[in-house]
């Protein structure tokens, strides 16, 4: 059966997301179900791991119960380091401090890279001016130091137009909000901005409001083309939109990166856990590609595949910085560093 999750999946998971109240997401098996697999984390990897969810529990006949939420990165963590998710969708590499927490209630992890994302910065179809947007400037719109100062277009570019701007984030329990707190900002977010855990909330305020900027992940632009814009990027090299191309060639910096599953150690002996991971790692390129993600090489997997085998536990990328680092280098760190 040929897929097309991109559009099915993707817009099918954000349709839902608004029209519910919850945060929690629940893919509903149509046979009785024995098993229970428990999820939650960013809302970044959310579409894969919503999509691997939903054609796991159709090749098991809705035996395997899967439910994925979107509490967001740091938010999944609290809970996969409290022993009440089995597996946490991560959009940037586990905390010193969540590190600690897992460690303190004898919890041991298997880190697993999946794909990588193209944060985007995103603007509204009827702002013909921010076309493209410098990293000097995207720091001087973001930063602390000048949030009382940088309240206008104009603030930015001196030839914008003298209009304030509305800024849409996400919220500080979100890895992308971690991410582009350090890749940008140098640690020094701003606070007076629109805050969401759920990308779907900053998909709408952007494309209802002619003057907003906001990012979030790729896929999330890629499902709402006709009601956004995407930014270029200038690092300094000249403009570079995000793009499967320009992030694979490793010049969309500072703003791709890699996006993470990490899974209970102990909760992976259970058979219904290895066979959803094992399926998980096995249709990743596929499924990334399918939601607007950026797969990883096929060899990354197979290295992947088998430090799950291995029960290989601990983190290549905590305490690592991850801008620049290219899909070809994914390889390379997880099969030369480990803790």
């Amino acid at each position: 059966m040929q897929l097309q999750l991109q559009r099915r999946s993707l817009m099918g998971s954000i349709a839902l997301l608004a029209a519910v109240s919850t945060s929690t997401i629940t893919v509903t098996p149509t046979l009785a179900q024995t098993t229970k697999i428990s999820i939650d984390g960013s809302s970044t990897v959310f579409p894969i791991t919503e999509a691997v969810a939903e054609e796991f529990q159709k090749a098991n006949q809705g035996k395997i119960n899967v439910t994925v939420g979107i509490s967001g990165t740091g938010g999944g963590f609290k809970k996969f380091c409290t022993g009440e998710t089995e597996i946490s969708n991560a959009s940037r590499p586990i905390k010193d401090s969540e590190q600690e927490l897992c460690k303190q209630a004898g919890i041991e992890y298997i880190e697993l890279p999946i794909a990588y994302d193209a944060l985007t910065v995103v603007i509204n179809p009827s702002n013909t001016w921010a076309q493209t947007i410098t990293t000097e400037q995207l720091k001087k719109l973001w930063s602390a130091k000048t949030q009382s100062s940088v309240t206008k277009w104009s603030d930015v570019n001196s030839s914008w137009p003298s209009q304030k701007m509305s800024l849409y984030a996400p919220g500080t329990d979100s890895g992308t909000f971690d991410y582009f707190n350090e890749a940008v900002v140098s640690k020094e977010h701003r606070t007076d901005f629109t805050a969401s855990e759920d990308d779907n909330v900053l998909v709408q305020g952007v494309s209802r409001d002619k003057n907003a900027i906001g990012y979030f992940g790729y896929a999330y632009y890629e499902a709402n083309k006709a009601r956004l814009k995407a930014v270029a990027i200038d690092n300094g090299k000249g403009p570079i939109s995000p793009s499967l191309s320009t992030v694979e060639a490793g010049i969309y910096t500072p703003l791709s990166r890699p996006i993470f599953i990490y899974v209970n150690k102990k909760a992976a002996q259970k058979a219904e856990i290895r066979q959803f991971v094992d399926y998980y790692i096995q249709n990743a390129g596929k499924f990334s590609t399918e939601v607007g993600y950026i797969p990883l090489p096929q060899d990354a997997y197979q290295a992947l595949a088998t430090n799950f085998k291995n029960n290989k536990v601990g983190s290549v990328f905590a305490g690592r910085n991850t801008v620049g680092v290219k899909i070809a280098d994914i390889l390379k760190l997880e099969t030369t560093k480990s803790k």
